[in-house]
């Protein structure tokens, strides 16, 4: 995970700048829009050395996108509906419905998510952070024993013997993409959309974005986990593992907490993913109206869906669909990455003379 954050402040960095260089004036929600899909046609087009209707890698990257962001729908219900369950014994059915109906009020309105995401996550960001940040500093004695035990584990004598190297080295890359999303092409999609005069800008907040989220948001919680005596967790996973954790921490509060918490980072998390989506439906469709509220409506249905799910097959699709959505950015990003570090080379000439 911290291996995938490393490299993805760089990669962050080029396609963010990348989309901010490609992005388009946006005609249905006003400002603008771009990502990935918009860029791989501009190759495509150098390429060719010919205007294009579509490309076939940019089309395959806006589908597997869409599939990935129906994948995390699922995700999302199912930790909220866990969590609930666990915190207030709420069965998972009405939390689900409860949780459908309020993202359908926001979605299905014309800019109300960017709005919302203003409100949300300042609050439940600061809330967590200031939680976690007490749980390690109470327990700071055994951070030393954490860092051992994180390294024993990844690279140990009987992970390598057993195979367990390649296994805990997947897991942790494909858990650091959906935690930070560098390389995989969906904060591009937010990026284009700022109104900024210059793309290095851009590109500089990503990379710092990816070392927020990766290394200090989720290295929290993993000590957060470490530090519980690991017979209470063992067998354990998904919020039931985080809940668990929480419990030995805080009590009852803490159960509580993360129910909340993560309703917020889920609620806000299904309203951005759905803001990456605009750009790519728009690329396959046009603007239209029809195609972006067909795509919030299925979304909604694989948000219902993935409240009444298993754990592992709500979390194969996601990672199916990001893991295509990482093979056909990449396959353009390197041959694209020279703009991005030309742009930076005249910012920080600019700058210089400043």
């Amino acid at each position: 995970m911290w291996l995938s954050a490393i490299l993805g402040s760089a990669t962050a960095f080029i396609e963010a700048t990348l989309a901010q260089i490609h992005k388009e004036e946006d005609s249905l929600y006003g400002g603008y829009h771009g990502g990935p899909a918009y860029y791989i046609h501009y190759y495509a087009e150098k390429v060719r050395g010919k205007k294009l209707n579509h490309s076939v890698i940019a089309v395959f990257f806006a589908l597997s996108g869409l599939l990935c962001w129906c994948g995390i729908s699922q995700v999302i219900s199912n930790s909220v509906a866990s969590a609930f369950e666990n915190a207030f014994s709420v069965p998972p059915i009405i939390t689900t419905v409860i949780l459908v109906i309020l993202s359908a009020i926001i979605v299905l309105r014309k800019n109300a998510t960017i709005k919302a995401l203003d409100i949300i996550v300042p609050v439940m960001a600061a809330m967590y952070f200031i939680i976690t940040i007490f749980i390690i500093v109470t327990h700071i004695g055994q951070l030393p024993d954490v860092f051992s035990r994180i390294f024993k584990e990844a690279f140990g004598l009987r992970a390598v013997a057993g195979g367990g190297f390649g296994a805990v080295l997947m897991n942790g890359v494909k858990r650091g993409l959906f935690s930070n999303e560098a390389g995989s092409g969906s904060a591009p999609c937010a990026a284009a959309a700022a109104d900024e005069k210059e793309p290095v800008k851009m590109g500089l907040i990503q990379a710092l974005g990816v070392f927020i989220d990766t290394i200090v948001i989720c290295s929290c919680t993993a000590f957060i986990l470490l530090l519980v005596p690991e017979e209470l967790t063992r067998g354990l996973m998904g919020m039931e593992l985080l809940q668990t954790a929480m419990n030995y921490h805080l009590g009852s509060f803490g159960v509580i907490f993360v129910a909340v918490i993560l309703a917020l980072f889920s609620f806000s998390t299904f309203l951005g993913i759905l803001f990456y989506a605009r750009s790519n439906v728009s690329y396959l469709f046009g603007n239209r109206w029809l195609w972006q509220t067909l795509y919030k409506i299925l979304a909604l249905i694989m948000l219902f869906i993935g409240g009444i799910q298993a754990y592992t097959v709500v979390w194969d699709l996601g990672d199916v669909g990001i893991g295509l959505m990482t093979i056909f950015n990449l396959a353009v990003l390197f041959p694209l990455s020279n703009e991005a570090l030309s742009a930076l080379a005249e910012y920080e000439k600019k700058k210089k003379y400043e």
